[in-house]
């Protein structure tokens, strides 16, 4: 098997750089410099060059704030960047893999959406992403939505309350947004087994259990403390009314038995964040 990643400097992309060399897979990873995916000419010599057996798509706009006064980027990368490397691989006869997120629904729901549930986003970010899933399905490439998503390394969550916690006695953090951490090197894993033999469907893959965005940064914290002498409280509140920046879904957790039954079975988030943590402040 060889893989073309594009977003390949992204977390998820390092990943699956990370995880594909130690199961001797050949991952081509690409950054945006190299592999431009709103450009035909960029996608297809990338393809050309490196003749992949399957694509996995991680290239994303996804600064979800900006988006929301940036429509336009955020549509010509997560729709139709998505689209143009679907129709690319398909040209060549090449599965993709196209990543999406749990922002194409609003985050009404009280249980466990399944790939069937109507996704409704209620952020350009997530408009533009369901945009892109419509897109590659239409060509016959794959999704695979995840949530959460953390590395070593981010940017993200995990990075910017532990730089918080190093240098505050108080972060105050939401209660009311609740979803599914996802450590990237299990949804590489995932994704390195998914792509031996893809399909033509929408896959949900995200860790478990759901918690609050505060419950992640108070098990952030509590990890930390194994590193530095750390005396940060985190103190949960209610997301603040109005603002500038995009909405947020309250409420989204994945159901993952689809992907239980494909042989990729959600993973405890801990065991991840445990193995972040001690890279971030082991040394």
């Amino acid at each position: 098997m060889k893989l073309l990643v594009t977003g390949g400097t992204g977390q998820l992309g390092r990943s699956l750089v990370k995880r594909g060399r130690a199961k001797a897979i050949d991952v081509f990873a690409c950054p945006r410099s190299e592999l431009d995916i709103t450009s035909w000419d960029s996608v297809s010599r990338a393809l050309d060059a490196t003749a992949p057996t399957c694509i996995i798509n991680a290239a994303a706009y996804n600064a979800v704030d900006a988006a929301e006064y940036e429509r336009d980027k955020a549509l010509a990368v997560n729709r139709d960047g998505a689209e143009l490397v679907a129709r690319a691989g398909a040209e060549r006869g090449v599965p993709v893999i196209h990543i999406s997120t749990d922002y194409v629904f609003d985050g009404i729901a009280t249980g466990p959406l399944k790939e069937t549930a109507n996704p409704l986003p209620i952020s350009v970010y997530g408009e533009s992403k369901l945009a892109g899933e419509q897109r590659v399905l239409e060509v016959g490439g794959m999704v695979v939505r995840t949530s959460w998503l953390f590395a070593d390394g981010g940017p993200g969550f995990v990075q910017t309350i532990l730089g918080l916690a190093l240098t505050r006695p108080v972060i105050e953090v939401v209660r009311d947004q609740r979803g599914c951490p996802t450590w990237a090197d299990d949804l590489a894993d995932a994704l390195l087994i998914l792509a031996d033999a893809p399909t033509t469907e929408i896959l949900h893959y995200c860790g478990g259990p759901a918690v609050t965005r505060a419950e992640l940064a108070q098990e952030i914290v509590k990890l930390a403390r194994r590193y530095r002498p750390i005396t940060c409280k985190i103190v949960p509140i209610a997301t603040p009314v109005g603002g500038r920046g995009a909405r947020r879904p309250a409420t989204v957790t994945l159901d993952t038995m689809r992907a239980s039954l494909r042989g990729v079975p959600p993973k405890r988030w801990q065991i991840g964040l445990a193995d972040v943590i001690a890279g971030e402040l082991g040394s």
